[in-house]
């Protein structure tokens, strides 16, 4: 059994002038898509992933856009040279966690809902926010608009 599961990631306060994406696929032959140029404005990246069941009542998270293994699932944007802007002044990912499968299980009707969370852009001086983001908040639920 499979289904698809809507994500949302809005980056809070992009660097003006850097290039932000999306990474869908893995290793040195990844694609950036939704590339943004951070503005002064938040960006959003929405995305498709799989949810296939597995033995018994647990989810597994698949899909072009997960990386990271069963236990620890997580998304990349990528950040300057990385989301493919030229001669960019930054170079690096932000890891956004992806929500566990437990919390998926517990919420049910997986295709009528968006799953969203926030995430800096930006350091306290200034700079791309690059690895794990931490504190992260979490995602949180939205009814899609029929």
């Amino acid at each position: 059994m499979s289904k698809e599961l809507t994500l949302r990631i809005l980056l809070e306060n992009p660097v003006s002038g850097t290039v932000y994406g999306l990474q869908k696929g893995k290793g040195p032959n990844y694609e950036t898509i939704q590339a943004q140029l951070g503005n002064g404005k938040d960006l959003c990246f929405d995305f498709i992933v799989q949810v296939k069941q597995t033995n018994g009542s647990d989810f597994l998270l698949s899909g072009p856009f997960v990386q990271g293994t069963p236990e620890n699932r997580f998304v990349y944007i990528g950040i300057g040279s990385y989301a493919g802007q030229a001669r960019a002044p930054w170079s690096g990912r932000v890891k956004v966690p992806l929500p566990e499968a437990t919390l998926l299980n517990s919420k049910g009707n997986i295709g009528e809902h968006r799953w969203s969370c926030t995430v800096p852009g930006r350091t306290k001086d200034g700079k791309p926010m690059f690895a794990t983001v931490k504190p992260f908040n979490g995602w949180s639920m939205q009814e899609l608009p029929t």
